[in-house]
């Protein structure tokens, strides 16, 4: 019986029997999308995660996980992937079972109890409720806690998005005042705030206990983190939302605002004193981690001000020194998503970063005594560095230098892939901007906004130049320079490019910087993106420990001063960390950075010979490690290398039909497709084994008709068991495995013809003495083609 059979027979009988409804049984629930694994010029998605039950309390509440395995399978098999499933999803149960036998795994309490039957609907949920330690909920907020999530058919909710809904809900009902979730950036926290303060609107939940709606505040420090969820996932509220501008309207229930319209300043006491503190039940306050929660902001005066309300903070980014003051004041997370999780559900792009180094940034700078700036002014005599450029000494030739290996770039891949070039400040951008115009022109004259700069100088411009930007639907701009207004709060879904012309030594805004590109658009072509770092702050963020979302492939490109590729070469890991940090004391990881005054004093050179000595590229492999390898076969032997010592090893299990189904299912997740492998070898009659092994441990290669006619010549005492109608049925069956291969070798070959010309399976098994007999004989032929 299979598991198809098992499952239709006896499991789903078992959940009904146990009170399970047909709409509280998801069968066959994929919950991640898939990785997207890149490796040269492809990209394609892993498997999916699925599972083969998820039991549903309500809509968008799951109890538990059901792995199903086939009857003559022990239910244990499926235990350890049933609690890999849980725990991904939050779960506090998982259950493993053949049909016939059950094994749970209660997480409240450790324990692994074999059963005959199902736990009824109510008792796991009364089982959960006292574990999770929320059953003195009153019913009412109970009903609340499992309020439904408003449908939003564009964006159907993700796991973790119904996980991180579910835990703040439960969290603000069981009384805690100040909440926090960290999700990186492009996983949805708009969305995730939007369901919650829909529920709790819509269950008219608010701190006193009456029936009024409650009133909500939805703070952030930038206009479009505002205005944009505003008039998108928070528009189904209509004339109950309203947006906080010069004037205390307090007659809405879903406010929005900038902390700076309602903050104090030198001309105003500020705006958020005429409300009384207790007005708001809850504020939510999106990217929290930028200032809001330190004690010596005027933010943190808003938050203290209406201390009665429930808080909720939403931030992008792990705890770091420079945040810390955001999690001392929300508290630890009640949920956390990161970047790695994301890339590995296959819900964020992953991308590959490009360390290129100019002579300029590889040496320093130092001027010869009593040179002269081209002002006239004298040049201090000491030693510049990458964090010294555009800041205090413009190299002009360095930023020309930059713009041609760009341009390089962008014609080697794609002319048309819009990209965020970040750049020390304004004046930077600006120039920037002129030397990839003027670089690019025969586009240009066709289009004079291919290249625009995006900064706060360019007011209303820059605005309609962003908004087109953004638009997955607008072709121009291509290219924006920027220096930090486009680090946040902006989503442009199909951006391919980030490249990083300045300094960044905060993790934060590095991780804020990634997210630019995060976003995947299938429908466009995005599924991966590339970072393009000229100044080593990249690579250095790769070498933190706490870095969680490695680049994938290491390559090093040496090119001349007009940005020609010189030769190519491939890194290790620590070799690779060891180029990105080119700039001052090597042991100085973290240098304060200090921010240039707009048109503060600055020191100009001409005439200075730059030239690009290395690029250097980084990718993931499936398990979220860098690798230095970017051929295809070479990445698929080493999977196989990770998976079994040797070819021995490999071959212990590859007869096994089971086994081989598993090593071919945990290769798939990986990223390696034998037909891809065949395809990239042009080894199309191949044995797959053998294209593995060969790959993996450079063992020579045998074609399938080699391994069948070894059987004819040297399995004498195996051939003779079968004579007549069972002898041509072998042979037939060997001629499909040389056509197509060993992966069709199962009972299903009986249904095919020429075979199945003799009767269906029964009828044809009786020439081998029945079923038994029958796939005795089939397993025997797959150990026997492999036999070392």
């Amino acid at each position: 019986m299979s598991e198809a059979d098992t499952c239709r027979k006896y499991v789903v009988p078992k959940l009904q029997s146990a009170g399970w409804d047909d709409d509280q049984i998801l069968e066959q629930k994929s919950f991640t999308d898939g990785r997207i694994i890149v490796v040269e010029d492809k990209s394609w998605r892993g498997k999916q995660k699925r599972a083969d039950y998820l039991l549903y309390y309500r809509r968008n509440f799951p109890l538990a996980v059901v792995e199903a395995k086939a009857s003559y399978k022990k239910a244990a098999d499926g235990l350890q992937q049933a609690k890999d499933y849980a725990e991904i999803l939050g779960l506090k149960f998982a259950y493993a079972t053949n049909g016939k036998e059950i094994i749970e795994h209660d997480y409240f309490t450790g324990k692994e109890t074999k059963m005959g039957d199902f736990p009824i609907k109510e008792e796991l949920w009364s089982r959960y409720l006292i574990g999770d330690g929320i059953d003195s909920l009153t019913d009412e907020d109970l009903e609340r806690y499992l309020a439904p999530f408003r449908r939003v058919p564009a964006k159907p909710s993700r796991y973790y998005q119904e996980i991180a809904v579910n835990w703040v809900i439960k969290a603000i009902l069981s009384g805690q005042r100040r909440v926090l979730i960290t999700m990186a950036t492009g996983t949805g926290k708009t969305l995730v705030a939007f369901h919650i303060i829909w529920k709790l609107w819509e269950s008219r939940w608010n701190r006193k206990g009456d029936y009024r709606r409650p009133k909500i505040l939805f703070l952030a420090d930038r206009d479009v983190l505002v205005s944009d969820p505003m008039t998108k996932d928070f528009a189904v509220f209509g004339d109950a939302a309203h947006r906080i501008a010069g004037e205390a309207i307090k007659s809405r229930e879903v406010y929005f605002a900038t902390y700076q319209a309602i903050a104090r300043d030198e001309l105003r006491p500020g705006l958020y004193r005429e409300y009384d503190p207790s007005f708001f039940d809850l504020i939510v306050v999106d990217e929290c981690h930028r200032g809001s929660a330190r004690d010596d902001s005027n933010w943190r005066e808003i938050l203290q001000y209406f201390e009665p309300a429930y808080q909720l903070g939403m931030t992008a980014t792990p705890k770091r020194d420079e945040n810390v003051d955001t999690y001392y004041y929300f508290g630890n997370p009640v949920y956390q998503y990161s970047l790695k999780q994301g890339i590995e559900d296959g819900f964020l792009s992953p991308y590959r970063v490009h360390r290129v180094v100019s002579s300029l940034d590889a040496t320093g700078y130092r001027p010869s005594k009593g040179e002269l700036d081209r002002t006239g002014r004298l040049i201090p005599d000491k030693e510049y560095t990458t964090r010294d450029f555009e800041r205090t000494l413009v190299v002009d030739d360095r930023t020309q230098v930059v713009a041609h290996h760009l341009t390089a770039f962008l014609k080697e891949n794609d002319r048309f892939a819009k990209t965020i070039v970040f750049c020390v400040d304004q004046d930077h951008a600006a120039t920037m901007r002129i030397a990839l115009n003027n670089l690019n022109t025969d586009i240009v004259k066709e289009h004079p906004n291919y290249v625009c700069r995006i900064t706060s100088a360019e007011g209303d411009v820059g605005k309609r130049h962003l908004d087109s930007f953004m638009d997955v639907e607008g072709d121009f701009p291509v290219l924006v320079t920027t220096s930090k207004l486009l680090s946040t709060g902006v989503d442009v879904p199909t951006c391919k490019n980030i490249v990083i012309f300045r300094v960044v030594n905060s993790m934060v805004e590095f991780k804020q910087i990634i997210g630019r590109g995060t976003r995947i658009r299938d429908d466009y072509g995005k599924d991966h993106f590339d970072i393009i770092d000229y100044t080593g702050s990249a690579t250095r963020k790769f070498a933190d420990p706490e870095f969680d979302g490695w680049p994938a492939e290491i390559t090093e490109i040496e090119i001349d001063e007009y940005g020609r590729k010189l030769r190519k070469r491939q890194l290790d890991k620590k070799s690779a960390v060891d180029q990105g940090d080119v700039s001052g004391d090597p042991h100085e990881r973290r240098p304060v950075e200090v921010e240039p005054s707009e048109g503060g004093q600055k020191l100009y050179v001409n005439k200075v010979m730059v030239e690009i000595v290395a690029d250097v590229v980084y990718e993931l492999d499936s398990e979220g490690n860098r690798l230095n390898v970017i051929k295809y076969t070479d990445y698929s032997g080493e999977q196989v290398r990770s998976m079994f010592t040797s070819a021995a090893d490999l071959r212990s299990k590859w007869s096994d039909e089971d086994e081989r189904e598993a090593i071919l299912d945990t290769l798939e997740e990986r990223g390696v497709s034998l037909k891809d492998l065949v395809e990239k070898s042009k080894m199309p009659e191949a044995d797959p084994f053998d294209l593995l092994c060969h790959f993996a441990f450079s063992s020579p290669i045998r074609t399938r008709r080699e391994r069948a006619d070894r059987i004819k010549r040297e399995e004498k005492e195996f051939l003779d068991k079968f004579v007549g109608e069972a002898r041509d049925i072998l042979d037939e069956i060997m001629n499909k495995y040389i056509e197509y291969g060993v992966e069709q070798i199962d009972v299903n070959i009986l249904k095919v013809p020429p075979i199945s010309s003799r009767g269906n399976i029964m009828e044809i098994s009786q020439f081998f003495g029945g079923p038994e007999q029958l796939r005795s004989m089939l397993v025997d032929f797959q150990s026997l083609l492999y036999a070392s």
